[in-house]
């Protein structure tokens, strides 16, 4: 059975919803807030911290006025991911990384709303250590799927371009 290309959006879309609330349902049930809580996964190089982010990404934003908040982290980003839905679902000749890559930043991002707008706040809880230097902010898997996205979408950019520019060289 072949699924409609609405319904395979829907699916991927609320698939990246649902992994990240299911996730942070996990965490804020059975993790300790904060260092305290401190789990090491893989050493110091995977941690899982539980955290509450006021703010957008590592926190930014988070000692804006309130109104600002609203604006910024609310109604700002609900507009741009309906526009999105909107694009996707209007843009058939997207192609299938690009259609995947809009999907998990939609997905991402409806998951990191309903949290601001359901607990005022974020939940997080992933940190990576590289090296002293090379580390990450704390994150959740909505910033996973966003992030996921954006590289998708270069991806997908480089080998449009890269066919494009191997036509045009066929054809000269």
């Amino acid at each position: 059975m072949k699924l409609s290309r609405t319904a395979q959006i829907i699916i991927i879309i609320v698939l990246n919803i649902a992994l990240d609330q299911i996730t942070k349902i996990i965490v804020r049930n059975n993790m300790t807030y904060g260092r305290e809580g401190e789990i090491d996964v893989l050493g110091k190089y995977f941690q899982l911290i539980w955290v509450e982010n006021k703010g957008a990404f590592l926190g930014m934003g988070s000692d804006m006025a309130p109104v600002l908040k609203l604006i910024f982290l609310l109604i700002l980003p609900a507009l741009v991911l309906s526009y999105v839905v909107y694009y996707i679902l209007k843009t058939k000749t997207l192609d299938r990384i690009s259609l995947i890559a809009f999907c998990c930043i939609v997905g991402g991002g409806v998951a990191n709303v309903f949290d601001r707008i359901a607990f005022g706040q974020v939940t997080d809880f992933m940190y990576m250590e590289f090296t002293d230097t090379l580390k990450t902010g704390i994150f959740n898997f909505a910033d996973v799927s966003v992030t996921t996205g954006i590289i998708l979408l270069v991806f997908s950019n480089f080998l449009g371009k890269k066919k494009k520019n191997l036509e045009e060289a066929s054809v000269a």
